[in-house]
């Protein structure tokens, strides 16, 4: 299971004004800023935007400075696979550390919608351990009870990260992953997909 939330797109205006500082050509600049205050691009500014898109890494350098928020809820597995990403990217996430014992153990805090027969049986037993362990810890704050939920956690265990991203990190992210046989990565790419002009200056492969 993968959820995204909260999308927030920046500082587009500002990145595609330096994509025409090389060649000086501000005064071709024709995107505006609709009634509703979304950026929208001009027919002169999507052209360039685009060819330097499809030009290659070193050509769509304004592609780092569109910069991406959004909310993340993911399987630990899954986000140990996200952290290969570490350049251009941010991430604030939920503390298992501090707020674990904060609520109820139960099955929607874990990415097992895929389990079936014994091993969803074995699931449902290390959840009821670990809100067996989480009761006493409130009750006793004995500290080998938080031990053993720290260590009994699997790793479908449901974080959320707010992740703070650029358009040249999602390229790379959507080529590397949009076949992953995680199918949290598909979900991603469709979020990656719906992003704005993301047809234009993410779904490109270089020449």
């Amino acid at each position: 299971m993968l959820k995204v939330e909260r999308i927030s797109v920046m500082n587009m205006e500002n990145a595609i004004r330096g994509a025409r500082n090389p060649l000086n050509s501000w005064a071709r600049m024709d995107s505006y800023y609709d009634e509703d205050g979304n950026f929208v691009l001009g027919e002169n500014d999507i052209s360039l935007a685009t060819r330097l898109a499809k030009a290659g890494s070193d050509h769509r350098k304004y592609l780092r400075q569109i910069i991406v928020s959004m909310d993340i809820t993911a399987p630990l597995y899954w986000w140990k696979e996200f952290d290969t990403y570490k350049v251009g990217t941010v991430a604030n996430s939920t503390s298992t550390m501090h707020k674990i014992q904060a609520k109820e153990f139960t099955r929607a805090d874990f990415s097992c919608e895929k389990l079936t027969g014994k091993s969803l049986e074995v699931m449902d037993s290390v959840i009821s351990c670990l809100e067996e362990e989480r009761l006493k810890f409130i009750e006793t704050k004995d500290k080998a009870n938080w031990i053993n939920m720290i260590q009994l956690l699997p790793s479908s265990y449901n974080q959320l990260r707010t992740v703070t991203l650029n358009y040249e990190v999602l390229i790379n992210i959507y080529y590397a992953r949009k076949t992953h046989k995680l199918t949290e990565w598909h979900t991603l790419c469709e979020a990656i997909e719906s992003l704005p002009y993301a047809d234009k200056l993410i779904l490109v492969k270089e020449k």
